[in-house]
């Protein structure tokens, strides 16, 4: 019997020796190996945490001590400890969460996985704990140091410092590196305490020393240990920050080393008052392909070969890589566009502009509010920023953009990336508020292309704005087939289809456009005569998606965002406005947190199909409502005969 499979939860940790320990990190990096190559995930995060994690269960009590992990990448050990051992199905409907989630386990406290937030969590948590008379407790924060870069940590450790007396415990997993290396003046600082030459001699032959000592002078050594790592650090002018801060730190400390965290964690879990354990990780711990990796050391990978790390499956072209391609092209063009990303330089695309203009690219960090607010300002400058967020962070932002860019009609060039459902991350990083939320903003305009084409021509588009925030949104994945256009109106909409009748008007946002082709199509074997746009630029709507709507019976609008204030309600808005009185029916996703699960069982479940849109559209033209257990072409022939039957 393996180690691992005898650990039902952290309390069966108590049971085994240090070796036993050591030998069950070795377990543990090998299940990980084997597991996540299968089913993708975030691999080297949590190879970097194997002997944090232990130790972190060997000495804290979860869930009476809440533990809270930023980002929750970082937790798959942490599910491995608390009686999670079933991968098969990670990030899969049905098997276990990406990140923490509390309808899986006690022991998980935070699910939102933003990064930078822990630190405010636990301060709440531990003020909470003191204040109801459960002061006994420990909370503690396992923070990256690439979620220093934002703003909330350093709010946070502002007012944590405020008040001393309470047990939190803020766990720094310094491996350098958040996606691609860490940047910015905290990441400077820590990179030099990470390799302070003086402090790692003098902390190792303290070590050494007092390690063959007996039990009473090693005592002594951990009370002492807390003042000489402050003096330490200031003879090395490298960690006067957190002692400025008046918040307790021990550090750095080898995260690798299980018998070194143990005896730290013990020392901070009996401080009685707010620390720091400044711990020294290496980002995919034991695998070679993943430190064979300068890029981003297998942050998260797709399905891989297990032994070389290689990618499987499809090599298919990604919108991602399109925007990146394109704004290549642009930026030889024009020497005002520059990049702005926020920790995220590949996986929005930006490392191709990176490499090939490198003075005009700013990682700024996970600091999202300052990457919209700093692109006012260089647009006020003369520049074009084009701004690559996820569409999920984006929500971070929102002030910003309305305050900082909008408000000063900012030309700025907003690209957000994993819009819409993106799977197998769950409810924190769908892309699904932007749509809704981002028209709010006065004078923005807002792009949804439908395919690789539409995306090259509506980015330039884009950019050619200088008096007004512009937005490119775009799902993650491959791009879509190409989908041509019928004709081109002269406001730039994209007629998809047309019949002679003009019964019902579908307006297929982006991508959804392949969706409402279907669903025009469905409906012609109906008898009912459709006609299919695509917009291209969603927000605002376009005069010719008015003048359509007004010949039709009925229209139907097609976006993947929440419905609950999306595209569809503004147009509905806008017909109103103009005296149009054609009924709207918005489809989009419900305004809830939706669960991880492939894009195509989320939209199932939407009822975004073209069987299932098709079913409806039949059903209200009609004027019968056809039971949802229809889902073919053939069943909603024969309901149709049915009901015109029924007619007669």
């Amino acid at each position: 019997m393996s180690l691992l499979s005898s650990i039902a939860g952290p309390r069966d940790l108590d049971a085994l020796s240090t070796e036993q320990l050591i030998e069950l990190a070795a377990e543990v990096r090998t299940f990980l190996i084997d597991n996540v190559s299968q089913t993708g995930g975030h691999l080297g995060p949590n190879l970097g945490v194997v002997e944090l994690t232990i130790a972190l269960h060997r000495v804290f009590d979860s869930p009476n001590d809440p533990v809270i992990f930023d980002t929750g990448h970082q937790s798959y050990v942490h599910k491995l400890l608390t009686g999670r051992q079933d991968f098969s199905q990670l990030r899969s409907r049905g098997g276990l969460a990406g990140y923490p989630q509390r309808s899986e386990s006690p022991h998980d406290v935070v699910e939102s996985s933003h990064a930078s937030s822990s630190l405010s969590w636990a301060d709440g948590v531990s003020r909470a704990l003191t204040s109801t008379g459960r002061s006994d407790r420990h909370v503690v924060a396992v923070v990256g140091d690439g979620s220093l870069t934002g703003g909330m940590t350093w709010e946070a450790l502002n007012n944590i410092s405020d008040d001393n007396d309470r047990n939190l415990v803020i766990i720094v997993n310094d491996n350098g590196r958040s996606y691609a290396p860490t940047i910015g003046g905290m990441a400077r600082y820590l990179n030099r305490v990470r390799t302070a030459d003086t402090y790692r001699t003098l902390h190792r032959t303290s070590t050494d020393v007092f390690s063959r000592l007996g039990p009473a002078a090693r005592a002594l050594y951990r009370g002492i240990r807390g003042g000489t790592h402050g003096f330490l650090s200031r003879f090395t002018n490298n960690a006067d920050l957190y002692a400025n801060l008046d918040i307790k730190y021990l550090g750095p400390i080898n995260g690798h080393d299980l018998p070194a965290l143990l005896e730290t964690l013990e020392l901070a879990k009996s401080y009685g008052a707010p620390v720091i354990v400044h711990t020294i990780t290496e980002k995919g711990r034991g695998y070679q392909p993943a430190l064979d990796d300068e890029a981003d050391q297998f942050h998260s990978v797709g399905k891989i070969d297990p032994v070389s790390g290689a990618a499987l499956g499809s090599g298919s072209e990604g919108w991602t890589d399109v925007f990146g391609d394109e704004l290549v092209e642009i930026g030889a063009e024009r020497s005002d566009i520059i990049g702005i990303t926020a920790a995220m330089l590949r996986p929005t695309g930006l490392l191709p502009f990176a490499q090939r203009f490198p003075d005009r690219v700013y990682d700024v960090g996970i600091a999202e509010q300052h990457a919209v607010a700093s692109a006012a300002g260089m647009a006020f400058g003369g520049l074009h920023p084009v701004v690559a967020i996820y569409a999920t962070f984006m929500n971070r932002a929102f002030d910003q953009v309305v305050m900082d860019v909008a408000l000063h009609k900012a030309g700025v060039t907003f690209v957000l990336d994993r819009a819409g459902v993106t799977g197998p991350d769950g409810p924190s990083h769908h892309g699904i508020w932007d749509l809704a939320m981002l028209q709010l903003v006065p004078g923005i305009r807002i792009a949804v292309p439908r395919d690789a084409e539409r995306l090259r021509e509506e980015l330039r588009e884009a950019v050619a704005v200088a008096d007004a925030p512009t937005v490119i949104r775009f799902p993650k994945g491959t791009v879509s087939s190409e989908l041509p256009a019928l004709e081109r109106l002269a406001d730039g909409v994209d007629v998809l289809s047309r019949s002679d009748a003009e019964d019902v008007l579908i307006v297929g946002i982006g991508p959804m456009a392949h969706i409402a082709v279907e669903v025009a199509d469905r409906l012609r074997a109906q008898g009912i005569g459709a006609t299919v746009v695509d917009p291209r630029w969603a927000i605002p709507v376009q005069p010719s998606i008015v003048e359509l709507a007004a010949s039709h019976r009925l229209v139907i609008t097609i976006e993947d965002g929440i419905r609950v204030g999306g595209i569809g309600t503004r147009v509905r808005q806008v017909l109103r406005e103009a005296g149009v009185d054609t009924a709207v029916d918005e489809l989009g996703l419900p305004d809830a947190f939706i669960d991880h699960a492939t894009r195509e069982q989320i939209l199932q479940d939407a009822g975004l199909t073209p069987a299932k849109i098709a079913q409806d559209i039949v059903s209200q033209v009609l004027g019968t409502r056809i039971p949802v257990a229809r889902q073919t072409t053939e069943d909603l022939t024969s309901l149709n005969a049915l009901l015109r039957d029924s007619e007669r």
